[in-house]
């Protein structure tokens, strides 16, 4: 028998402790199934829809969090370079392009092999890194889809940070 072949009893779901993490944040949510969770969190820039999934073959928690900017197909290819630019950027997760609604969304995931239970500084920690990620690159998804900007130049004015006093 490998590793791999070894069942492990799971004493939870783990969707039950974004639940529990969510309801003691006071934050809207819908229990759609047994193993997924969504939620809207209201960002700086944008309101971000939020899905936490339970994937037991992976034994993984994934996180999916996307933003309203409908990419038309003009912008596809501009918006895929960016994406090689920002993920080059981002040490946790990544941005995709998700082609049945053709939307960007950030993808992360938390790995609980063995049987290992999450716990609720975890989630909000995968939350925040993901909200963190969204908010600091949203703008750029912005400029190249709603304003024509080329990649680079986008993320050159979203990773521009300003010195000095007034």
């Amino acid at each position: 028998m490998t590793l791999m072949e070894m069942e492990i009893e799971r004493q939870s779901n783990p969707v039950d402790m974004i639940e529990f993490v969510a309801a003691s944040n006071d934050w809207t949510f819908e229990r759609s199934g047994e193993d997924e969770i969504a939620m809207t969190v209201e960002g700086r820039w944008t309101d971000y829809h939020v899905s936490f999934s339970w994937m037991e073959e992976f034994e993984a928690l994934h996180l999916a969090c996307a933003f309203d900017i409908k990419i038309p197909d003009a912008r596809v290819n501009e918006v895929i370079r960016l994406l090689s630019h920002v993920n080059g950027q981002v040490l946790m997760g990544h941005f995709d392009v998700w082609r049945q609604e053709d939307v960007v969304i950030f993808r992360q995931s938390l790995l609980l092999a063995g049987g290992a239970e999450p716990n609720n500084q975890q989630v909000e920690v995968l939350l925040s890194s993901a909200l963190d990620a969204c908010e600091s690159y949203y703008q750029a998804f912005q400029f190249v889809v709603w304003s024509g900007m080329e990649a680079k130049a986008a993320m050159e004015a979203v990773l521009f940070e300003t010195v000095g006093e007034c």
